[in-house]
């Protein structure tokens, strides 16, 4: 009978560390912070972005702090994020931290000005805690 409840009891505390790190890990994701291209079929720009940075972005600390979203404006809906005001032109680079926008970058020029742009962009983003260190 003790065997019974001892399993029971490991099952229902298993079972609560696990809801436990599922909340704690969506409420991480919540708060991450990204980088939202927003896109249309057939964007000359887009394509030279993607041409001349977009091979590059996954491989840089910005990524790590700003992963890339893509949102293509001509098959998604409204994706639901705290715009602080609609997107009419394309590329649209918008930094979404914490539920809000921080900034955007409309258009694309060339990778100079798009990096030193993100950088300063980036530089208002709360970093996420660092894992492991207290």
């Amino acid at each position: 009978m003790y065997h019974i409840m001892g399993q029971k009891m490991l099952k229902s505390t298993l079972i609560g560390a696990i809801l436990l790190c599922a909340a704690q890990l969506s409420a991480a994701a919540a708060h991450a912070a990204e980088l939202v291209m927003f896109e249309r079929d057939g964007c000359v720009w887009c394509a030279r972005w993607d041409r001349d940075v977009g091979q590059i972005y996954p491989k840089t600390d910005e990524a790590r702090l700003l992963p890339l979203r893509r949102i293509n404006m001509d098959h998604a809906k409204e994706p639901g994020l705290g715009l602080a005001s609609p997107v009419r032109f394309t590329p649209t680079f918008v930094v979404i931290d914490q539920g809000r926008e921080v900034g955007r970058i409309t258009g694309y020029i060339n990778d100079d000005s798009f990096w030193g742009l993100l950088g300063a962009l980036a530089a208002k983003v709360t970093p996420p805690p660092r894992r492991g260190h207290t």
